[in-house]
């Protein structure tokens, strides 16, 4: 950790103009357009909060029924009667995340899904104040959205990210890992949330022009793992 911290610090006069150029340079790819709300399917009820960031709201694709939330209740509709909702933001970092959570009424969710972090890393959130954020979204989400279950994908390996120049792709890939360290160690605190790896590798030919996000295949690889998850059903998706 010693060795990590130095080496982030002796880098800073490489990183500081990389993490210029890349925002300089990145394409700024729209949210997919579609609805973020709705019903469908037939069978038993099941109602599903997906939050987060530009991921979570289809950044890399042109509709939702391309994006996460379209391909997840598409699936999940074989079995369930569906009841949705996508509150999503890019940008959005975890105390986003929790601000627009406390605008939101009160409601019963059986499965809420975060994809949060990315933002987290590049805005230097420490690894333990991000522990604290996480752990106060969860308890958002048990007490006033009642949660049964909360399914909360890992921070993409940003060390992947085509994106981005080394050495800044190391030293984001190593701070995004820092916070998965604690989400697993907060995951293993409560017995209602589970730790969701995606299910792909980050393919430069997959993912979305910007180098940043995922491109269709990559949306359905993600929702096929959580369709899983949510059925416990491994032949399912």
């Amino acid at each position: 950790m010693m060795f990590n911290t130095l080496s982030t610090l002796l880098l800073i006069p490489v990183l500081l103009p990389q993490g210029i150029w890349v925002r300089m340079t990145t394409p700024r790819l729209p949210e997919a357009e579609g609805p973020r709300f709705g019903s469908i399917g037939s069978g038993p009820a099941i109602k599903v909060l997906i939050l987060g960031d530009s991921a979570a709201a289809g950044v890399g694709v042109e509709s939702q029924s391309q994006a996460l939330s379209g391909q997840l209740v598409a699936r999940l509709a074989k079995r369930y009667t569906v009841n949705w909702r996508l509150e999503a933001n890019t940008g959005d970092k975890t105390q986003d995340v929790l601000s627009r959570l406390a605008t939101m009424d009160a409601e019963t969710f059986d499965v809420v899904i975060t994809s949060i972090g990315v933002n987290d890393v590049t805005s230097s959130v420490q690894p333990q104040e991000w522990k604290k954020q996480q752990s106060a979204l969860v308890r958002t989400l048990r007490t006033k959205f009642s949660a049964s279950r909360i399914l909360m994908t890992v921070v993409p390996p940003m060390n992947a990210f085509p994106a981005l120049p080394q050495p800044l792709r190391w030293c984001l890939g190593h701070r995004a890992y820092e916070l998965n360290v604690q989400l697993a160690t907060l995951v293993k605190e409560h017995s209602w949330c589970e730790l969701v790896e995606p299910g792909f590798e980050l393919d430069s030919a997959l993912m979305a022009s910007d180098g940043f996000h995922p491109g269709p295949e990559l949306y359905k690889q993600w929702a096929e793992t959580l369709a899983r998850c949510i059925t416990g059903d491994k032949s399912f998706g």
